[in-house]
């Protein structure tokens, strides 16, 4: 089986330009599902990965995400445990003393007839929290082939990395980078069905960059998701 290309390697090759002779690296800050989007930081030296790594904890992290129904709580913060099988499943248990405490914030900012779009905000960053939270909340992520619904269309997973805010670790100034939203969220929200299965088939296989090159526009305009 073909191994895939991880962010960090595609960004290495990048600021190598091509050089096996190079000896520039990056140094992974945290960490995205495969199939989740958005921003992810890196650091140009071990010195700063290490001042990032310890303010982590107080960063502010905030996804978008497609999940299936309509929840009854609009808004609201999901507490569990979570431990990991010998499979790699995640999942929550009662007994503190056999998981990690996780927080996860969410706010419904849109409703369609199946569909609920969420502002998340992770107050702890566990492995597949949101996923799992969400899952176990019974609404989980569309496209989630691990803890999603069964027999759902094949689709890529609704869940995108939007905002992030922390202090440079040589200036301390404070920095916010977003991404904005997808396309490919709103057609989850369209009326029409025909419309949304057409454009979830068109915009749902690519990714941002695949899209770019494709001619396709995978943002949708203006603050999109928030509107």
């Amino acid at each position: 089986m073909k191994k895939k290309k991880t962010a960090h390697h595609i960004l290495t090759n990048y600021i190598r330009k091509g050089s096996f002779k190079s000896t520039k690296q990056l140094f992974v800050v945290h960490r995205l599902d495969r199939d989740t989007s958005g921003v992810l930081v890196f650091a140009k030296s071990a010195e700063a990965k290490e001042n990032l790594k310890l303010q982590w904890r107080n960063v502010r992290k905030k996804y978008v995400a497609v999940v299936h129904g309509i929840l009854t709580e609009k808004s609201g913060t999901i507490t569990s445990y979570l431990a990991e099988n010998d499979d790699y499943e995640v999942f929550s248990v009662k007994d503190s003393r056999k998981g990690e405490l996780a927080k996860t914030r969410y706010q419904v900012l849109k409703e369609a007839k199946k569909f609920s779009l969420l502002e998340i905000e992770l107050l702890t960053g566990k492995k597949n929290q949101i996923r799992v939270h969400f899952s176990e909340k019974g609404h989980p992520l569309v496209g989630d082939d691990k803890y999603g619904k069964k027999g759902e269309p094949k689709s890529r997973l609704a869940l995108h990395s939007h905002y992030l805010t922390f202090r440079h670790p040589h200036s301390g100034k404070e920095l916010t980078f977003e991404a904005r939203c997808l396309a490919f969220l709103k057609a989850f929200l369209m009326p029409d069905k025909t419309d949304a299965i057409v454009y979830r088939r068109e915009y749902g296989k690519h990714r941002e960059s695949e899209a770019l090159l494709n001619g396709l526009p995978p943002y949708i305009n203006e603050s999109g998701c928030f509107n």
